[in-house]
């Protein structure tokens, strides 16, 4: 247990903790009894979260049929350039650090 994200547990998390085959039962009974092919329920297992949010959206996605439009190329038309123009610096504090 990392010491440092102790401060996010409530005493309800506790408690939670400790019911947690309850909580599992009756969450087992709950879609024993709704899950239905009108209204499925999906579980999603979320051990990496960037994994699990790029599966949630391939699945989703895959749950809407469609079909691809037909769009014609677009032309871009050239850029106005103002030889005079010189784009300012942004000062470094304003950037979004980059993480990753």
């Amino acid at each position: 247990h990392d010491p440092l994200k102790q401060w996010k547990l409530s005493p309800m998390d506790l408690e939670s903790r400790r019911r947690w085959e309850e909580y599992t039962w009756a969450k087992e009974v709950m879609l024993e009894r709704t899950h239905i092919a009108e209204a499925p329920w999906w579980i999603v297992d979320a051990v990496d979260k960037k994994k699990t949010r790029l599966n949630c959206i391939e699945h989703l996605l895959s749950q809407v049929t469609y079909q691809e439009i037909k769009r014609p190329p677009i032309i871009l038309p050239p850029r106005t350039h103002h030889p005079d123009y010189h784009r300012r610096p942004i000062p470094k504090e304003m950037y979004v650090p980059e993480v990753y």
